[in-house]
């Protein structure tokens, strides 16, 4: 399918959130080392955890909001109140002494906003498309997103130690930017509208939420992209933390790779090769079952993050590291696609909340094999990553494609 082909709602939402990740992938993952240098490391990371915390329960109400209401009301109010609380961390930046208190606030109050409106962008996304082109668009929105963040990691490392304001200007600007494109260019073609079946608003929320904890096929992929999302994870976590430990530096000429240089090289491997070869392995498996393109993949991206938990050596990283990227850009588009034609038309908002687990759960599975790393020699922690992978490979197999039937029914309604 061409550029002109695309819905204009994938148009729109392709465009602006290339330019929303860009910037602000500049100075994300800056946050930590902000609120530490500002205050303390201690402070820092019980704050940022709170925030992760925060982040998920409020992407529930804001899927549950996303099936109530507008979708396009929902997403142009939290935008621009997102892109308000941008230009509040800018102002605390302005005096020679940060006011840290009010970018602590605007930084949570961003959280909060940014968590609400997200459900309705990805419900909106799975309106606009269909069963035949959503892995097209998962696969150039996967394209887009791993670009945009290479030019935001580019973008702060220019600018983030001596451009702070600017920085975060760029940022309120853009942010400012997009509840007005969505205003004017988004349509809202939302109209299974979810009714409010309970008088007690939290007594919905929660029966709305667990008609999705009872789809047990859509579960089963959750937890199951939640066990594979966290292998990935784990490279800026375990694996992050032994190369700084253990890796043995090389002497290129008067370049010293150490470790942390090494886990910079594996990131930037990673996003080169998918800007590079996106389109080329999705129109090669277009050629496949859905089923064996999902097994195949998932099984060379284990075999990757296998070997790279506990390898020690350069060329081994960056080469299983390859294979892993490979396996990710096989299994991905397909995961995506299917997981988002399992969703009930009325519920899209819901399941697509319900959906975040797979993520928040990675994360916190990746930041405990810091301390399961501790007690464990990197070659068990590959056994202990090999469990958990193989764990997830079955859950997402078996709920994607071993209860046909139930997807038929449900694409049908």
């Amino acid at each position: 399918m061409s550029w002109k082909k695309y819905p204009q709602n994938i148009k729109v939402r392709l465009i602006t959130s290339f330019f929303n990740r860009a910037v602000s992938s500049a100075v994300m993952p800056f946050m930590a080392l902000f609120f530490a240098q500002e205050l303390d490391k201690v402070w820092a990371g019980v704050f940022l955890i709170f925030t992760v915390i925060i982040s998920f329960f409020v992407s529930l109400i804001g899927g549950y909001i996303s099936d109530r209401f507008p979708r396009k009301r929902v997403l142009v109010l939290t935008s621009f109140l997102s892109g308000f609380m941008f230009f509040f961390m800018t102002l605390s930046l302005i005096p020679n002494d940060n006011i840290i208190w009010l970018f602590a606030i605007a930084y949570v109050v961003y959280i909060i906003t940014s968590s609400l409106g997200r459900p309705a962008m990805h419900a909106i996304i799975i309106d606009s498309t269909t069963p035949e082109n959503r892995k097209e668009v998962y696969a150039l929105d996967y394209w887009l997103v791993n670009l945009s963040m290479a030019k935001g990691a580019a973008l702060g490392g220019l600018l983030y130690i001596n451009h702070q304001m600017e920085l975060f200007a760029l940022l309120t600007l853009t942010s400012i930017i997009l509840p007005i494109a969505y205003k004017i260019w988004l349509i809202d073609e939302h109209t299974h509208t979810l009714e409010k079946r309970y008088e007690n608003v939290f007594i919905d929320l929660f029966q709305n939420y667990k008609v999705a904890f009872q789809d047990i096929p859509f579960v089963k992929v959750v937890v199951g992209s939640m066990f594979i999302f966290s292998a990935e994870f784990t490279l800026n976590s375990y694996i992050g933390v032994r190369l700084a430990e253990t890796f043995q530096a090389v002497q290129v000429g008067a370049f010293e790779l150490v470790g942390v240089r090494m886990l910079s090289i594996l990131n930037i491997e990673n996003m080169l090769l998918v800007v590079c070869f996106t389109f080329l392995i999705n129109r090669f498996t277009d050629r496949f079952s859905k089923q064996r393109v999902l097994l195949i993949g998932l099984i060379i991206y284990s075999i990757g993050y296998i070997t790279v938990t506990s390898a020690n050596t350069w060329y081994m990283l960056i080469m299983f590291n390859l294979i892993a990227t490979i396996g990710e850009l096989v299994y991905s588009p397909v995961r995506n696609a299917e997981q988002a034609n399992m969703i009930p038309a009325d519920k899209r908002g819901s399941y697509s909340a319900f959906s975040n687990i797979s993520f928040s759960g990675a994360d916190l599975i990746a930041r405990s094999s810091i301390i399961i790393g501790a007690f464990l020699i990197p070659t068990m922690m590959s056994v202990y990553i090999g469990i958990i992978l193989m764990t997830g490979i079955f859950f997402v197999y078996t709920g994607l494609f071993m209860k046909l039937n139930t997807f038929i029914k449900k694409e049908l309604t």
